[in-house]
């Protein structure tokens, strides 16, 4: 069993910037970032494969959000830039075992507790 630990959410105001780590118990190969907003599903916001790494952004973070990690440490982040008050939301990090990027929650088999993010207008 794989245990995922994130850390660095919090409130920042319009136009800032935050970065959220995850780092997880066990090995991995392809991890995720999803986030759910109030009264909304949860969403994919960025996923990375070890092996290549391979990226995915959702449209509405791309050129502001970058995600990255360190194989060794089976750690991933995402460093968001250009907040904006529709990014609040419960950021959730998901790992699974297997090579390519994986883009639904029902392929994840592995998540984090959650971390807030507020953005303020």
């Amino acid at each position: 069993q794989v245990q995922l630990v994130e850390s660095g959410g919090g409130l920042v105001q319009a136009g800032g910037s935050l970065r959220l780590s995850c780092t997880a118990s066990g090995r991995t190969f392809s991890m995720g970032w999803f986030r759910q907003a109030p009264r909304k599903e949860r969403e994919l916001v960025s996923t990375i494969r070890w092996v290549g790494g391979s990226t995915y952004y959702a449209d509405s973070v791309k050129g502001r959000f970058t995600i990255s990690g360190d194989n060794a440490k089976n750690t991933v982040y995402l460093q968001m830039n250009s907040l904006k008050p529709e990014d609040t939301a419960v950021y959730y990090c998901a790992a699974r075992l297997g090579g390519r990027l994986y883009y639904n929650t029902r392929d994840y088999d592995y998540w984090g507790q959650g971390t807030q993010v507020t953005v303020s207008s």
